[in-house]
């Protein structure tokens, strides 16, 4: 592999001539690293020897850490991303034919091999996740350019050796830690480990991250209590730390931690990359410390570079093109923010502190001026030398890819059996909604209803029908716009989760959709069940075993159907004020037409009945509960058959199978919606 080496005995040049690091190279076996100079001028003797004990971080004490083993060199060149602005103005000082659209990223080149920590720079909203969001394949739209890795494109067979770590936390909130990485383990880990040895993994991870004194709590979230951010960070980097990536992308790993954890991370990170990985992190404000340890930097200004190279040669690169800051000793970090930003050095600190004191003391054309001066100096220094060093020995990395079929179809296969998955997705998931679904809103509300009705209903019997049939109706309608409205926020709520997991190759969707449809019958049949034995015996319904017994069944089939539709509905909206404004207009049309409050619908619209659950559930309901030759008392001293009561005639008993078969194919049909709606939106 290449050695990169900035030559020590540059000549010195003039201002107008610009002095760039030239590039030597020579073949070696070792990793790739620079040995270029550090000026003096802006460094004294005691930080060196600092800087250097700082960047031989030791090797990670995870033995199953230590080397890569599919190392992954990442290259990109030539950049190019673009969005449409869907309202606004757009304020990049790029040309005046990009009214509408907006240039994120433009021609970004680099590389990054294995052994090499990058770490790209740059104000807020100059491109740096976007540019991460791209290198990890999960950028919405096409860019223009190439991302390779090892000489090839982004595949399903990468994307498995890629961690990638979001600003945002996405971790399930009444986890606790150890859960939360036990469960990462046991699906990420290969199958070829031991439940033990994957428990190992995830406690050795804990200890390494520094997370031994919350292993035991709650990860927490915006509406519950939990651990500190800085801690969440940590549980979200431990979790990508698990597969043992050969390319481990992270966005702003250190914010929200204080200046020794962030060290510690990065340390971390450090020795990751030692063990042969590539690992690329985006940054927002590095100490000092923290700035040496990185091996490369990209600057990134509105979505252009204005530095890519060795972290030891930024200093002298900007000097030999003018910007010298304006006293020793600083960090070169808040130096290139400052340049990034378009703030030019000042020779008085003093002076830095009046122009702070005055506001806006720099035009915006003297920014835009600095910052243009940035770009082109790249563009004619640095440009042409990152694609030489590109270029390097892509033919030798593309026959090493070339290796034997055996070890490609190993990488496209799932690293867990879909079996491990579905059972590892069910435990999880009963964990984490056994809070929801058992919280005690949610049971006062159902047992308080339950024992309402029982009163209203109390020991009420055939001689008052019509209140018996409105009895068995409400337990229709309320088992059916119930499951309905809290099933919909299952997969609008669940989306991000499913959407980073599924991104890292960590489960298939059927193993997770069938896992979540079997955590569903635990967790919501069984307080209709409570509610329906309440309200059945105290509203004085037929006292037979058999038929409470099938009555219960019955609500229990309607609570699934009712769900599946509500989850049809969120899988295909994913928006919840969408979904539930629907949902609402979908339930009051089947209560309309469930068969109770209107008998004589008119003929071109009594087809609405057919598609409605709770008719089909209301017709069950009534047909166990009263038999062919049953009576009440019509009138004084007159019986009437039950089935010729006008309600009941109205709904056509005698087809009960036909209703099973209705709601049968409801259910199975609903929920195959759901699952091919999130087949088709997975990718967004």
């Amino acid at each position: 592999m290449p050695v990169l080496e900035f030559e020590s005995n540059v000549p010195s040049v003039s201002s107008s001539s610009p002095r760039v690091p030239q590039l030597n190279t020579r073949m070696d076996n070792s990793t790739v690293h620079a040995e270029p100079p550090v000026s003096t001028t802006n460094m004294d003797p005691t930080l060196e020897s600092g800087v250097a004990n700082q960047t031989q971080s030791p090797p990670s004490q995870l033995p199953f850490l230590r080397e890569s083993l599919r190392p992954i060199t990442l290259k990109f060149e030539d950049l190019v991303y673009t969005i449409k602005l869907q309202s606004g103005d757009d304020h990049c000082f790029s040309s005046s034919e990009s009214k509408r659209t907006r240039i994120l990223l433009n021609g970004v080149s680099g590389v990054v091999r294995p052994g090499e920590l990058l770490a790209m720079l740059g104000p807020s909203g100059s491109g740096k996740t976007t540019l991460l969001t791209a290198l990890g394949g999960r950028l919405p739209g096409k860019t223009s350019g190439s991302i390779t890795y090892n000489g090839q494109s982004f595949s399903s067979s990468v994307k498995r050796k890629i961690g990638f770590v979001t600003q945002d936390d996405v971790l399930y909130p009444h986890l606790t830690v150890l859960e939360t990485l036990t469960y990462a383990a046991m699906l990420r880990l290969p199958k070829s480990l031991t439940i033990e040895e994957k428990v190992e993994q995830a406690e050795l991870i804990i200890i390494e991250l520094g997370l031994t004194r919350c292993r035991n709590s709650i990860v927490g979230g915006p509406l519950i209590r939990g651990v500190s951010g800085g801690e969440r960070k940590r549980v979200s980097i431990g979790q990508e730390m698990l597969v043992n990536p050969s390319l481990l992308l992270l966005d702003e790993p250190t914010s929200g931690l204080d200046s020794t954890t962030a060290l510690r991370i990065m340390a971390t990170l450090k020795g990751l990359a030692r063990g042969g990985r590539s690992v690329v992190t985006t940054i927002h404000q590095p100490s000092s410390r923290l700035y040496w340890m990185f091996d490369k930097v990209v600057v990134l200004s509105e979505g252009c570079p204005i530095y890519s190279g060795q972290t030891c040669g930024v200093m002298e690169y900007l000097a030999s093109i003018g910007y010298v800051p304006g006293f020793s000793l600083m960090n070169p970090a808040d130096f290139l923010l400052d340049l990034a930003n378009g703030v030019a050095p000042s020779t008085n600190p003093a002076d830095d502190h009046r122009q702070n004191n005055q506001g806006k003391a720099d035009s915006h054309e003297d920014r835009n001026s600095i910052k243009q001066s940035l770009i082109s100096s790249y563009k004619k220094n640095l440009h042409h030398l990152i694609k030489d060093d590109i270029h390097r020995n892509i033919h030798d990395e593309t026959r090493a890819n070339r290796g034997p079929q055996s070890s490609r179809c190993c990488d496209n296969r799932w690293t867990t059996s879909w079996w491990t998955q579905f059972k590892v997705l069910f435990k999880r998931g009963l964990r984490e909604r056994k809070h929801e679904s058992y919280s005690g809103l949610r049971i006062f509300q159902v047992m308080s209803v339950s024992i309402l009705s029982g009163l209203l209903w109390w020991h009420s019997d055939t001689s008052h029908l019509q209140d018996q049939v409105g009895l068995l109706f409400f337990f229709s309608i309320f088992w059916g716009f119930y499951p309905l409205s809290n099933a919909i926020f299952t997969f609008p709520q669940e989306r991000p989760m499913l959407i980073r997991e599924r991104s890292s190759a960590m489960y298939r969707l059927s193993s997770y959709y069938f896992a979540r449809m079997a955590g569903d019958l635990p967790m919501e049949l069984v307080l209709p069940t409570i509610f329906v034995t309440i309200s059945y015996w105290m509203g004085g319904l037929k006292p037979s075993l058999i038929t409470f017994v099938l009555t219960v069944l019955i609500i229990l089939f309607n609570v699934l159907v009712s769900q599946g539709l509500g989850l049809a509905l969120g899988a295909i909206l994913m928006d919840l004020k969408q979904a539930t404004t629907l949902s609402s207009v979908i339930m009051l049309v089947f209560l309309l037409a469930g068969g109770y409050y209107i008998q004589q619908i008119p003929p071109f619209i009594s087809w609405l009945k057919y598609i409605s659950f709770s008719h089909y559930c209301y017709k069950l309901l009534v047909e166990v509960q009263y038999s062919e030759n049953e009576v009440y008392e019509c009138g004084m001293g007159t019986h009437c058959r039950v089935l010729d009561f006008p309600g009941i005639k109205y709904l056509g008993m005698g087809h009960l199978w036909w209703d099973v078969a209705a709601l049968g194919v409801m259910l199975v049909g609903y929920r195959i919606v759901a699952y091919v709606a999130l087949r088709m939106s997975k990718s967004h």
